[in-house]
């Protein structure tokens, strides 16, 4: 069973703000060792979280630029 892209998305965008959420919390509590290395996984979870959102929207092409870029090359 394929997971849609829809899905993805959303699973993107909760895990970005769960895990950017950790790194809130935990950065109140940055002289506990506990704390502070779960802020340090919890930001670098958020950067993963935040990469792989952006690679699931693709490359949209502007039409109305390419139509114009090629209507000043022809003139």
């Amino acid at each position: 069973m394929a997971i849609d892209l829809e899905l993805k998305k959303e699973a993107a965008k909760i895990g970005m703000t769960a895990t950017l959420g950790a790194t809130v919390v935990t950065s109140m509590f940055m002289k506990n060792k506990l704390m502070k290395k779960t802020h340090i996984y919890a930001g670098v979870a958020f950067c993963g979280f935040a990469l792989w959102h952006h690679t699931l929207y693709g490359k949209k092409k502007n039409k109305t630029n390419e139509k114009k870029l090629t209507d000043e090359i022809i003139i």
